[in-house]
């Protein structure tokens, strides 16, 4: 199973669309995960003319007519696998705990975020956490990213810069 996954595009505010390196990859995923900060439902709309399953969680720069229509966290079952999903919030330096926090009585074997704009993809205490970085905004990080894992027998999680 291919999954594509991008985080905090804040379109139109960062850019005006999703990058076309972006929606080309995607094409040939199974499901694509977005880890908050659209800050439009219409970036739903043109990932789901993309691919039918799109999974998606609120971010905190979200106004009411996202969060009208998302939740702030997800449990997705993907083949034998458990995904967390949810944006983060307040400090980045404690992004991890409040994550690991907010799962630990669920499961997972993926906990995918947001928030920081910056790419991560680490292994702790069995869970992979991964952040695919910013779609549209290097404000932390030197490049523009997304992500994707493979789900076979195993997790492979890779960042793409653009």
């Amino acid at each position: 199973m291919k999954i594509g996954v991008i985080s905090d595009t804040h379109i139109p505010e960062r850019a005006s669309s999703i990058p076309q390196k972006i929606i080309d990859d995607f094409k040939s995923a199974d499901m694509i995960i977005h880890a908050g900060d659209l800050v439009t439902v219409s970036v739903l709309d043109k990932l789901k003319a993309i691919c039918p399953n799109v999974k998606a969680v609120a971010g905190n720069m979200d106004p009411s007519e996202v969060r009208k229509v998302l939740p702030e966290k997800e449990i997705i079952h993907a083949g034998k696998f458990r995904i967390g999903l949810m944006h983060g919030s307040g400090v980045a330096v404690n992004l991890l705990d409040k994550l690991s926090l907010a799962f630990k009585d669920d499961k997972v074997d993926i906990i995918v975020f947001g928030h920081s704009h910056a790419p991560f993809n680490e292994k702790k205490n069995g869970i992979l956490f991964f952040n695919p970085g910013s779609a549209t905004d290097k404000i932390f990080s030197a490049h523009n990213s997304y992500g994707i894992i493979e789900l076979n027998d195993k997790i492979e999680a890779r960042v793409i810069n653009l």
